[in-house]
């Protein structure tokens, strides 16, 4: 590959972190093809044009079905939001192009399993947007579970939570229409999901529950009904048979960006908080019990791709930086090369995982994945 053509479609919060992300990942990284911004989508003419001047696009539209079939793009970036997903990327597959989709991959299970097909059927990359497992404290992680450093692993729990959604006097969005899933539950509860599948395995079964903490919002002058509910907890039992919880909050006040993971081990502890993104503490049993303790382990160079970004240990990498992490490895596959990321297949894995456990809220009972 000499160069890569890239689309982008939406320019809104994750429009910009791909824009970022297609910018770095050459000069970060150094052995990718030159990067051609092909072509951006916005719903609005002169917006498009604006965003695409500042991102570095060559030429925009409002018509993402001119972008998708633009010879010129190789790989779509799909960032709308999740009622879109689906037609988007299946019409992109379609005219040969790569993908690399914002998740959740869309809100219902029928549409993320033609998502699934459409990808095999193409034989192009299909990747999600789970960017939070890119991170080198995640990838130490994995490696510490590889070596066995705190035994074998009995339990987890993760929990996910913001405050964008706390506040009872905040309008009505399209994060609260039903079209757009079920909310806390898909719009969170895919991240820690992906964390499960990539540091622990794949869910065999889950029990779950969903509520909302206000039952209308604002809208047009008028209260209008919420359709999703900003908080869901599952159980989970993995096909290993370890355990697990999941606790998933848009409403919590004070919380930023919190991912909070705990895995408990017969040897020791692993914990992990996002908004602490540069740090592991890892409780090991071995030793005096008198010295006995968590430590805090830094990323740093030796936490691979770290070291693509910062020389130093303990200077913090952030959120835009596992994007443009994600975006090499989408390379890679695109490349051939060995890469690690959630393609549409793992991601389904997660989609039945969500619609499992919003059966089980609705049943009350345990529900196989």
């Amino acid at each position: 590959m000499d160069d890569i053509g890239v689309g982008l479609i939406g320019t809104g919060y994750m429009g910009k972190c791909h824009a970022l992300a297609w910018n770095h990942v050459r000069p970060v990284f150094g052995d990718v093809p030159r990067i051609r911004l092909a072509h951006l989508c916005d719903v609005e003419a002169g917006q498009a044009r604006q965003r695409a001047d500042e991102f570095g696009f060559a030429r925009s539209t409002t018509d993402w079905r001119a972008l998708v079939n633009d010879p010129a793009v190789d790989v779509v970036s799909i960032t709308t939001p999740n009622s879109f997903h689906a037609e988007m990327a299946i019409a992109a597959l379609a005219a040969g192009k790569h993908i690399w989709c914002e998740k959740p991959m869309a809100p219902t299970l029928a549409e993320s399993e033609a998502m699934a097909a459409a990808a095999l059927a193409s034989g192009k990359v299909a990747m999600l947007g789970y960017n939070y497992i890119q991170n080198p404290a995640i990838g130490h992680i994995r490696a510490l579970l590889a070596a066995g450093a705190i035994g074998p692993v009995n339990h987890f729990r993760i929990e996910m939570d913001e405050d964008f959604m706390a506040d009872a006097a905040a309008p009505f969005s399209w994060r609260s229409e039903r079209k757009s899933g079920y909310g806390a539950l898909d719009d969170f509860g895919v991240h820690p999901l992906s964390l499960v599948l990539t540091l622990l395995g794949k869910v065999a079964s889950v029990f779950g529950d969903m509520a909302k903490p206000f039952a209308t919002r604002s809208y047009a002058g008028k209260q209008r009904a919420v359709e999703t509910f900003d908080i869901a907890s599952a159980f989970l039992r993995l096909t290993s048979g370890i355990t697990g919880a999941l606790h998933m909050n848009r409403a919590a006040w004070g919380r930023k960006g919190r991912i909070f993971v705990q895995i408990f081990g017969g040897e020791g502890t692993i914990v992990f908080d996002q908004e602490r993104m540069n740090e592991v503490q890892l409780f090991t049993r071995d030793g005096a019990e008198s010295g006995q303790g968590f430590r805090t382990i830094l990323t740093g160079p030796l936490h691979k791709p770290y070291d693509r970004f910062i020389v130093g240990p303990g200077h913090q990498m952030g959120f835009n930086d596992l994007k443009t992490v994600e975006c090499r490895q989408l390379i890679g596959f695109m490349r051939g090369e060995e890469a690690f990321g959630i393609g549409f297949d793992d991601g389904l894995h997660i989609e039945r995982c969500v619609h499992a456990i919003a059966k089980a809220a609705r049943d009350g009972r345990w529900v196989d994945v």
